[in-house]
């Protein structure tokens, strides 16, 4: 299913709740840069070499198939919305399952789901940065650019990647990331630069997927 394609989301949504696990999954499918986006950003920096992401979001998918009889909800946003509180249950159990109980606090996984929220609306304002023209605040409402903005940063190279989200989700100076990746400055304002633009090129090849 392509981002942005709501009737496509929707047909997948009513086979989904009619109990066809194929529509279910197509629809998990479709999200699974997106989470793992997400995940990454998330996941504590010591739990980083213990945990891969990707093993997040398939244990995310895991428990959205258990508890998808729970969902509610009709638009795309709603659903992205439900997975990511699954998802910050998921990280909250790996941080209790590793650093210990002071992370057994309830009140961390509810700072986990508002982390999550920002790291999604900071994927809609790098669209926002790096297309042409502004992007319809519905769609940015829905969600949709989110998913594409995932999307698209999985197909980057994986040092412009590193350096769009130091930069733009973990909202480091480019002299801060330099220092993190053990680049000289002139490079990493390069690698941004350079990822901007083959982000930009992306995400306006996707535009003419929205309605």
């Amino acid at each position: 299913m392509g981002s942005g394609d709501f009737s496509a989301y929707d047909a997948l949504l009513k086979m989904a709740r009619r109990g066809e696990a194929e529509a279910l999954g197509r629809l998990l499918e479709s999200c699974r840069n997106y989470l793992i986006l997400l995940a990454e950003l998330q996941l504590d920096r010591r739990l980083q070499s213990k945990v891969d992401a990707a093993d997040v979001v398939q244990e995310t998918f895991l428990r959205a198939h258990r508890s998808f009889a729970d969902f509610h909800g009709l638009s795309e946003a709603e659903f992205l919305a439900w997975l990511r509180s699954i998802l910050a249950a998921q990280v909250h159990d790996l941080l209790r399952r590793f650093l210990g109980a002071k992370c057994r606090d309830v009140r961390l996984e509810i700072r986990l789901r508002e982390e999550l929220d920002e790291s999604a609306d900071g994927a809609r304002t790098l669209a926002l940065a790096t297309t042409e023209k502004d992007t319809p605040s519905e769609h940015a409402a829905r969600g949709e650019w989110a998913v594409i903005v995932a999307d698209a940063l999985a197909r980057l190279p994986d040092a412009y990647r590193q350096v769009i989200l130091l930069h733009h989700f973990e909202k480091l100076a480019l002299p801060e990331v330099a220092q993190r990746l053990g680049r000289s400055l002139e490079s990493v304002e390069k690698l941004w630069v350079r990822g901007l633009v083959r982000l930009r090129r992306l995400l306006e090849g996707r535009r003419d997927a929205l309605p």
